[in-house]
């Protein structure tokens, strides 16, 4: 998911924040859990207690129990900490330093050690847009972003993949951030951006200087982008490749400076022999290890390509949010175990390959701790092997101290962040979920509310106005807080009180609101036919799988659909009901359309998708009179038309919301028919 600029432990590691920052932030690290709490939630619990703790249900990736690891001695030992998705908002003031800590405990206990991304380091948040505030007095030129990338330097990462969210505002961004700017003692990127199977033409916001030749020492190319890289440590080179998503252009903004090479579909699979075609230059120079930084978006696509690759030992994977893990490792209360850490499989060589991933978010540090034999094929794994919680246990446990300048710099923006949470519009009695494995897989209360809210604004402007649909991957966190953990049952609370801001318990502050829709989409009111709308639903549940998360998947108002993800993509709604001022107009019944498929529906949508964002076939639609309410910034609150907008002013419109969230077998717009009976046409 884009933004709308397309369409579109240990006390110190605190840094003396109040209590309220320390709840608020707990409640965005749940952010995010696994789809196992969702099917928790479905059978009518949200207890974590409810869920195995060591995996194995639904979506659950194993390792091959037939993998063998080389039976010659091992010769060189290597410490891989590694993240993905580190996407800092609200909850990054208290984790990114803790994150720092934790990696300063584990990486002088192996003298060969790397630290590397795979991608999405940051994203369009309250975090990201601090760096621009003016409080700052120039020093990150009111660019976003900016403390994001200084973080990354003070923890000493040493090369990252590209992934889709670090070109959400384009290129001139990117060159922004990676770029020095000595002038204001900005440092850029010390670290390469990586990507065999994007091209750039070079007649854009990034220049020649922007790039370097493949091969090199990452150290000696810092802040420039390459496909590929080489670290050197301990007297061995590790080769580095990158891959991004496929999808790049339809869930990003890059523009038309960036190409992404291969095919490109709803798989979202790399090119293999494009990918190997770049480990083979490596391993040409006589390096024998090479790692893949992969964000491939689904955790499945990395496991998948780690058995069409050749030479290739480790895939650190990127953009699912996966919390893979040991099941002896600790999680932090709200998560739960997706796959086994590390995932092994066997290469299209014969070679064993691990395939690795934590928790996005700053909430955990991978530690794969691999030996290799003198043929640089992987002979033992080491059992600190696997994820590290960042949080105040977690620090302790490893006897970590924070790095000094990240806490500096995750108090400067926390400061700007924390006078956002007094400004409020309207109460919730509710829990509001936007946790992604649910908003990206069923019907939420947080889905419905901004989806009525658009709604609720575009009738502002036509009256006509019947439907609203979105896109799951725009809401990138609740709104609420969780209690529990450390044995005792996980609850989801509404928003915490924050006095020092004015706060009350359950009110809905700006603060709230920009989290949850960080990217500020504008919104724009489309025609659709009757055949037309069922083509749009059945483009946003095609992604439904189990373990899947795709972005695209709707949340709606104004109408209601069932759909049953057993059947082929394209056919799988089966009924469809608008809620039009005349009544009920059935769309769709067993599978069918009804009716006159020419007949139209006025829409409200996000730029973002009308523009075809997520792949979704509105600019192949006829679409007569079209409207863009707002074009969206993605930097200010107060854009009107745009979807932070609409949530605020229809929030002090209805004063109070009230509508629990609902287990999937219970929903009633979105009507997963796996897990429920039909009921959108009943009574009709």
């Amino acid at each position: 998911m884009k933004p709308a600029g397309r369409a579109r432990g240990a006390a110190p590691a605190e840094g003396g924040l109040p209590a309220w920052l320390n709840a608020l932030a707990k409640f965005l690290r749940v952010g995010l859990c696994c789809l196992l709490l969702s099917l928790a939630s479905a059978c009518g619990t949200t207890d974590s207690s409810s869920v195995p703790p060591a995996g194995g249900g639904a979506g659950f990736i194993a390792s091959d129990p037939n993998v063998r690891l080389s039976s010659q001695p091992p010769t060189f030992t290597l410490q891989i900490l590694h993240a993905s998705d580190l996407e800092a908002s609200v909850a990054a003031v208290q984790d990114a330093p803790r994150f720092s800590a934790v990696i300063n405990a584990l990486r002088p206990q192996f003298p060969n050690t790397v630290v590397l991304s795979s991608g999405d380091n940051y994203i369009p948040s309250p975090f990201y847009n601090a760096s621009a505030d003016p409080s700052l007095r120039g020093r990150y030129d009111r660019t976003p972003g900016k403390a994001d990338m200084e973080i990354l330097n003070a923890i000493g990462f040493e090369a990252a993949a590209f992934g889709n969210h670090e070109f959400d505002q384009g290129t001139r961004q990117i060159r922004d951030l990676i770029r020095p700017d000595t002038s204001r003692g900005y440092a850029g990127a010390r670290f390469p951006y990586l990507s065999a199977n994007l091209s750039f033409s070079g007649t854009g916001e990034l220049a020649s200087s922007d790039f370097a030749g493949d091969g090199q020492e990452a150290s000696s190319i810092r802040g420039k982008i390459v496909k590929t890289a080489v670290i050197t440590v301990g007297g061995e080179r590790i080769g580095l490749v990158g891959a991004t998503t496929t999808r790049l252009a339809a869930i990003s903004s890059p523009g038309p400076e960036v190409r992404v090479e291969g095919r490109v579909d709803d798989t979202d699979q790399v090119n293999a022999a494009l990918i190997q075609n770049f480990v083979n230059q490596l391993t040409a120079q006589g390096i024998n290890k090479i790692i893949l930084l992969a964000h491939l978006q689904q955790l499945q696509n990395e496991v998948t390509l780690a058995t069409q690759l050749r030479d290739v030992d480790v895939i650190i994977a990127g953009g699912s949010h996966r919390v893979l893990a040991k099941p002896t490792d600790r999680l932090r209360p709200e998560d739960v175990r997706t796959g086994d850490y590390p995932i092994l499989r066997t290469s299209a060589s014969g070679q064993p390959v691990a395939v690795v991933n934590t928790g996005a978010n700053y909430r955990y540090v991978g530690r794969l701790v691999v030996s290799f034999d003198a043929n640089g094929v992987i002979a033992r794994i080491d059992p600190v092997s696997g994820a590290y919680a960042t949080d105040d246990q977690g620090v302790a446990a490893v006897r970590g101290t924070p790095n000094p300048e990240v806490v500096r710099i995750a108090n400067e923006i926390g400061s700007i962040i924390r006078a956002k949470d007094g400004r409020t519009f309207g109460s919730t009695t509710q829990f509001l979920n936007g946790l992604r494995a649910e908003v990206r897989t069923e019907e939420t209360n947080l889905g419905n509310l901004t989806a009525d809210a658009n709604l609720a604004y575009a009738r502002t402007v036509d009256p006509t106005t019947v439907i609203s649909l979105k896109n799951g991957g725009g809401i990138r966190a609740p709104i609420g807080a969780t209690t529990g953990g450390g044995g005792e049952p996980v609850r989801r609370i509404p928003p915490v009180a924050n006095p020092e801001a004015g706060k009350q318990a359950g009110q809905i502050s700006q603060l709230d609101i920009e989290t949850a829709l960080a990217f500020n989409n504008g919104l724009s009111l489309v025609t659709v036919t009757a055949e037309e709308l069922k083509q749009i639903v059945e483009h946003g549940v095609a992604q439904t799988q189990p373990g899947a998360t795709p972005g695209r998947f709707p949340q709606v108002g104004g109408f209601a659909f069932s759909f049953d993800p057993s059947r082929p993509p394209g056919s799988r709604v089966i009924s469809l009901r608008v809620d039009t001022p005349r009544g009920p107009d059935v769309v769709v019944r067993n599978g069918q359309l009804q009716g006159d498929p020419r007949r139209s529906f006025r829409m409200v949508t996000l730029d973002f998708l009308a523009n075809g964002g997520d792949d979704y076939p509105f600019p192949r639609l006829s679409n007569p009179n079209r409207v863009n309410l707002a074009p969206g910034s993605g930097l200010t609150f107060d854009t009107p038309g745009s979807e932070q907008d609409a949530l605020a002013r229809y929030l002090r419109q209805i004063g109070v919301f009230t509508q629990a969230d609902t287990p999937a077998a219970q929903d009633t717009r979105i009507q997963n028919l796996s897990v429920r009976q039909d009921t959108v046409l009943q009574g009709l």
